[in-house]
């Protein structure tokens, strides 16, 4: 179920060509690429689409493309995520000079739901280090999303004409006659 059919790279390019091919200003879209990167960086899984929906709907950027970006947080980038992002929290909250923490046993915790006892060891820190690493994923995102929206649509635009030069080249010689 996690692994793609062909390959992961073949579905990160379908995912690009789905997002190039939006119809919406290069900006809508780069701003909705950068709300679901923004939103993959949460630690609420099941709320990634909600959260880039409405950041998006915020900054004017497409939903569609909001919900493409989240894309960014999958099995294989999620451990990477939440390891930054809870260092990260950590950081911000503790300092460098953090005291060791207490051993906590997060089988058993998620088994029971205890989610008060989860907020200050994980959920906390994960949701302040979110901010800052999403902010920075979500720039580049942004950045890298409009140059490729612009450059996709300057190649477009240059194939089109050509093509049409081709086709008024065609008409204005005439049809061929025909040998008998």
């Amino acid at each position: 179920m996690v692994w793609p059919r062909r390959s992961f790279w073949r579905s990160a390019k379908y995912f690009t060509k789905r997002a190039l091919r939006l119809t919406a200003t290069p900006h809508a879209i780069a701003a909705g690429i950068a709300a679901g990167a923004f939103a993959s960086f949460t630690p609420f899984l099941g709320f990634h689409f909600v959260i880039a929906a409405a950041l998006a709907w915020c900054i004017g950027g497409n939903l569609v493309a909001s919900a493409i970006g989240t894309a960014v947080g999958n099995p294989l980038t999620f451990p990477f995520i939440w390891g930054a992002t809870l260092e990260t929290g950590k950081l911000i909250l503790t300092g460098a000079h953090a005291p060791p923490a207490a051993t906590v046993h997060l089988g058993r915790l998620l088994r029971h739901l205890e989610f008060s006892q989860l907020w200050d060891p994980f959920i906390k820190p994960m949701t302040v280090g979110c901010v800052p690493l999403g902010l920075f994923f979500g720039l580049v995102f942004y950045f890298l999303t409009r140059w490729a929206t612009l450059a996709f649509r300057e190649q477009r635009r240059k194939r089109l004409a050509e093509r049409a030069r081709r086709r008024a080249l065609a008409q204005s010689v005439g049809p061929r006659p025909v040998a008998g």
